[in-house]
């Protein structure tokens, strides 16, 4: 195996690493969300800020492979362009203030940040606003610059464009695909300026095993009846992560 494997293999808290990637993968497994808020507060109290960006994007970027074909066919294209296009442009932009930033502030910034998701998930809150072109545009670039400061494209999306009147099965898909597409071109940005680690590359490889475990168990004990039990389950975890994210217990 390359230098880089055992480097990733034997860095300090990796298996505290690949614990929250188990954790986050039974969490979206039967909730359907929280991969990153659970995954960055925990890898982010062993790895830099970039380095953590690169595992998880890595780690991802396999994930859909399987429910791509079927995505494809249900998502709103032309939606899907424009996020994509505007992500294009802005995370290059938040690529370059991640590399620069210290990391016990990316610390504070990620964990405040899935709490105030968490506050947004819990209280139902949906944008009212009516989703134009523009819009879409407008949520596809703030999206990809968040994602590229802080690894979490997904609240803008989330929460913005759930409002579209596009189909159910249409907005997940889009969603989908847009986080795939946003892992692609984030490790693409990281790449061409120089910051695409071996070493995490490999450990994001290795974090692939964990997370399909971890979503595997969490589909065989969903039970939909119970959807809102393990809704909170999510919530509480996202929550556990998050506090124990912040640099003030270390």
């Amino acid at each position: 195996m390359p230098e880089a494997f055992w480097q990733a293999l034997n860095l300090p808290g990796v298996e505290w690493v690949m614990f929250g990637a188990l954790v986050a993968g039974i969490v979206r497994g039967f909730s359907g969300f929280g991969t990153a808020l659970i995954f960055l507060p925990i890898a982010a109290q062993f790895l830099s800020p970039v380095w953590a960006v690169i595992a998880m994007a890595t780690m991802d970027v396999f994930g859909p492979i399987p429910a791509a074909r079927r995505a494809w066919r249900d998502c709103h294209k032309l939606d899907l362009r424009r996020l994509l296009l505007a992500t294009f442009v802005t995370v290059p932009l938040g690529v370059m203030i991640l590399r620069s930033t210290d990391p016990e502030i990316y610390r504070y910034a990620i964990s405040i940040i899935a709490l105030l998701m968490l506050v947004l998930l819990i209280s139902g809150y949906r944008y009212q606003g009516q989703v134009t072109p523009k819009t879409v545009y407008g949520i596809g670039g703030a999206a990809g610059f968040m994602g590229g400061v802080a690894g979490l494209p997904g609240p803008f999306v989330i929460l913005f464009y759930m409002a579209s009147p596009h189909k159910p099965s249409a907005i997940r898909a889009n969603t989908f695909l847009y986080l795939w597409g946003f892992d692609i071109m984030l490790l693409t940005a990281l790449a061409i300026q120089g910051a695409l680690a071996p070493t995490m590359l490999w450990l994001g490889l290795m974090l692939v095993v964990p997370t399909f475990l971890g979503i595997t168990m969490g589909s065989a004990i969903f039970n939909p009846d119970k959807e809102k039990v393990y809704r909170n389950v999510a919530y509480l975890v996202i929550a556990a992560s998050a506090v124990s994210g912040l640099p003030f217990w270390s």
